[in-house]
């Protein structure tokens, strides 16, 4: 069933405008009676029903709502070192179908794609736009949210508070099984660049106490490397 967001539902009666209105009366010719869901961005869903559109805008009753049952059942951030060329797209659009709940850009010292801060901030608008379409298309309940580039010492630091923390180093020893023993509420996650990351790098982390797990012998590519972290965290999590 399409899904759309709208941030200030309240009462019986829900109005949709924009692009979305249009997507609604013209792409899927809905007519009085036919059925979508609507969720605040928020996590609640609202089974709603088409009462009329006219010009721009589309009018729907509110049928029912319930919290929507696609949230994982952790909060799970992705720190994701900076990726050459287009890539960062496809991991964010990837990490949102998962379930993350944020994606956070991070600035190593092996990053070769190096912008400035102010053109990061610039991509930030269509960056957001990405994880706002793979959460309509994934009947997500609430629009992950793309947050501004960080650099690598500041990220670990915000890390560290989450319940669980993980630095997925090349060097690690360790199975990413060993550390998914409980269900944690918070899991923070962060996946190197194309040249990973340096032993300083690694080093810091650990002595913040940031997990170094290994994602097994094969070396993944960077953008194969969080789709495949948050495919195993999620299923230990018993989302699959």
């Amino acid at each position: 069933m399409p899904r759309f967001f709208l941030s200030n539902i309240s009462g019986e009666t829900v109005h949709i405008e924009g692009d979305d209105a249009w997507h609604i009366a013209k792409a899927l010719h809905a007519k009085p009676g036919r059925e979508f869901v609507v969720s605040d961005a928020k996590g609640i869903d609202y089974l709603c029903v088409v009462r009329q559109t006219q010009g721009s805008v589309v009018t729907l009753n509110v049928l029912s709502s319930a919290p929507c049952p696609n949230e994982p059942k952790a909060y799970i951030r992705l720190y994701q070192a900076l990726p050459k060329g287009d890539k960062l797209e496809l991991i964010i659009q990837k990490a949102v179908e998962l379930g993350a709940s944020e994606i956070i850009p991070v600035l190593t010292s092996r990053c070769i794609a190096r912008p400035s801060y102010k053109a990061m901030d610039k991509k930030l608008t269509r960056l957001q736009r990405i994880a706002y379409e793979a959460a309509k298309q994934c009947d997500r309940g609430i629009i992950p949210k793309v947050m501004p580039l960080l650099e690598f010492d500041k990220a670990v630091i915000q890390m560290a508070e989450s319940d669980l923390a993980i630095l997925f180093y090349e060097e690690s020893q360790t199975p990413l099984r060993q550390f998914l023993t409980s269900q944690p509420a918070s899991i923070s996650v962060m996946v190197g660049s194309e040249g990973g990351f340096s032993h300083t790098e690694a080093a810091f982390a650990q002595n913040r106490g940031i997990a170094a797990a290994s994602l097994g012998g094969r070396t993944l590519r960077c953008e194969t490397a969080p789709i495949t972290a948050l495919s195993v965290i999620l299923y230990h999590l018993g989302e699959f």
